[in-house]
């Protein structure tokens, strides 16, 4: 079976008649056996073992031009076997990729035609399969062949970016010739036949600033020293040819945005070389005095900069820093302002860029001076008290109308107002003091008690005569002075108990004093019995010289149902000057006591007349009603 492409068909088919019949084939044969050579693919085939035939191949592949456009079926080869003698007994079949919707045959005569319009980009190779059969059997006269319709490529795709618009970034001020970006195109033509797919690269729009490397892609920078300042950015096209960018090539374009990045190349600049601010006296401390500003035209942390007051007057007076926002050099003030003292202050301050870069050193120092002259308007200001705190000591045996002591303000102004003083009654409910509206002489106005009150916290106000909304404040602390009028008595109220077995000479009640007052040298209490009872037979006192006393039984037998309490009046003194004493009584109790001295029961006994208590008469009465009952006594308790 052979095989005829378009215009060479006839050629071949001669090359067919020329080959031996029964000796070996000019292609698709293997030489040494003279048979045909058969595809892996290619089916078992029975009767190629009953009928072998020598046939002459002469072609096994065939080619198609993709994307003809003609309104015939195109002609892509003949197909024939030695074994077809021309009398229409053979049949020829075709099978395989695309044998009923693409390619057909002619049963005939063998030939093959394309129905349909080819892309090769969509498939290059289709494996066809042919097979001369008897026409009325359908047994094949010989084995089935494997050939391969190659799509041949033109030049119907153009180059694309895949990857673009693209977005890319330089450095401002980057030498000639500095990379920026690669650009890539893509061809689907066949790379491997004539230049369909051979793209070079061109820049149509862009120049003179940039150019691309026409095999590469690569886009560089066409300029030296390109200023960001100036322009920021450029939009470049680019195109990809193919044909190598010969004469009927196709092209394709794609964008380059270039953005060029800032550097360091600008040193920041004061727009004014002396600044004038003016701010109140009353400004308060930490407060903004004054923005200024250094402008640079860098972006970034490349415009950042530090401020810093170099000299001038004032010193310790203002501070600067930067807002890392606005990069504002802030001047803040440090101290509190004085128009009748300082009124006015020069400040020379400089700015310095942060991040300075070495490569533009030789554009100059990265710093600017400025300076700044802050003047001070005088505010009316309220008056200022010599003291804020003036301290005061007073007797509390101090007549009324004593002098304690005296504030004293003036009007911090230079008008030198006249003050008058008033006590914030706020602090002085009880109006216990008088200020002099004149000379601020404080007096006592009512009697006093430092162990009422010990300290008196008292607002002394100092008004401008001239402006009474100008008020100022001032503290006086007035201490009383302790006198000693208080006399001592009990530190506490004493519950003493007396045991009836209590022996003579035993102490029964520890006694302490307390004192109001407050001495300087501390208390030192006396004790005694009072002179009714100094002498009397039950108890006596002793004075332990540490500001205690005990009491003590001269005897002993005492019995509750005889006294059940008695009352011992005992005298304190204390150590002031004069001396001040006080009697106080103490109620010592009789009781009924255990072994261990507790007391069981106290007071006094009741009787009935027999001598018997009520609770003994009711046991006894107890006692006749069980025994009538028969039952045993109640015993009292």
């Amino acid at each position: 079976m052979g095989w005829c492409c378009s215009g060479i068909c006839g050629a071949l088919a001669l090359l067919a008649l020329l080959c031996p019949l029964r000796e070996r084939g000019c292609w698709g044969l293997n030489p040494s056996s003279g048979d045909v050579e058969k595809s892996p693919h290619s089916d078992p085939d029975p009767w190629g073992a009953l009928h072998r035939h020598k046939r002459s191949w002469v072609w096994n592949q065939f080619f198609v031009l993709e994307e003809f456009t003609g309104n015939e079926p195109l002609y892509v080869g003949k197909l024939h076997s030695d074994v077809d003698k021309g009398d229409g007994k053979v049949k020829y079949v075709l099978s395989g990729e695309g044998s009923t919707s693409i390619f057909t045959i002619d049963e005939n005569t063998g030939d093959i035609h394309a129905t349909k319009r080819l892309d090769r980009e969509a498939q290059a190779y289709y494996t066809l399969q042919a097979q001369a059969v008897d026409r009325v059997t359908n047994i094949p006269v010989e084995p089935r062949s494997e050939f391969v319709v190659k799509v041949q490529d033109i030049n119907d795709n153009e180059p694309k970016f895949l990857d673009g618009p693209y977005l890319a970034g330089v450095p401002e001020m980057s030498p000639l010739g500095t990379m920026v970006v690669q650009v890539a195109a893509t061809d689907a033509d066949d790379p491997t036949y004539g230049n369909s797919a051979r793209v070079v690269y061109s820049i149509i729009h862009g120049q003179p600033y940039f150019s691309v490397e026409p095999k590469t892609g690569v886009i560089r920078t066409a300029l030296p020293n390109m200023d960001r300042e100036t322009r920021d950015q450029y939009v470049l096209v680019i195109q990809a040819k193919d044909m190598v960018g010969q004469m009927g090539g196709l092209s394709g374009t794609t964008s380059v945005t270039v953005t060029l990045t800032d550097v360091n190349d600008n040193p920041p600049r004061f727009t004014h070389k002396n600044y004038q601010y003016t701010v109140p006296e009353s400004l308060p401390v930490q407060s903004v005095v004054a923005k200024i500003r250094a402008a640079d035209e860098d972006i970034g942390s490349n415009a950042e900069m530090d401020y810093r007051i170099m000299d001038g007057d004032g010193p310790g007076m203002f501070n600067i820093t930067t807002d890392e926002n606005t990069q504002d050099g802030v001047i803040i003030l440090l101290k509190p302002l004085d128009f009748e003292t300082k009124s006015s202050f020069f400040l020379r301050i400089e700015a310095t860029n942060r991040n300075i870069d070495s490569n533009f050193l030789s554009a100059g120092p990265f710093s600017d001076t400025t300076s700044v002259r802050v003047t001070v308007d005088d505010v009316n200001e309220p008056p200022v008290f010599s003291t804020p705190l003036g301290k005061m000591v007073v007797s509390e045996d101090a007549r009324v109308g004593t002098s304690i002591g005296r504030v004293s303000a003036h009007d911090p102004d230079t008008s030198n107002n006249a003050i008058r003083y008033s006590i914030d009654r706020n602090t002085d409910l009880e109006r216990f003091f008088n200020v002099d509206a004149l000379s601020g002489v404080i007096s006592t106005a009512k009697p006093l008690d430092r162990e009422a009150n010990l300290i008196h916290n008292l607002t002394v106000f100092a008004i401008d005569s001239q402006d009474p909304t100008q008020i100022g404040k001032g503290i006086a602390l007035i201490t009383v002075q302790d006198i000693n009028d208080n006399a001592p008595v009990f530190a506490i109220d004493y519950e003493t108990i007396l045991c009836e077995n209590a022996m003579p000479g035993q102490v029964i009640q520890t006694v302490s004093a307390v004192d109001k007052d407050e001495l300087l040298s501390g208390h030192r209490f006396y004790f005694a019995l009072a002179a009714p009872v100094a002498g009397n037979l039950n108890f006596t006192l002793r004075d332990n010289k540490d500001n205690t006393a005990s009491v003590l039984t001269k005897r002993g037998g005492f019995r509750r149902r005889e006294q059940p309490v008695y009352r011992l009046p005992v005298l304190i003194v204390d150590s002031g000057s004069p001396a001040l004493s006080s009697t106080n009584t103490l109620f010592v109790r009789v009781c009924d006591c255990d072994s261990d001295s507790v007391a069981l029961s106290c007071g006094a006994v009741a009787y009935t007349a027999t001598g018997l208590s009520t609770g003994a008469l009711v046991a006894i009465l107890g006692c006749i009603i069980t025994l009538l009952g028969k039952t045993p006594c109640p015993v009292e308790r």
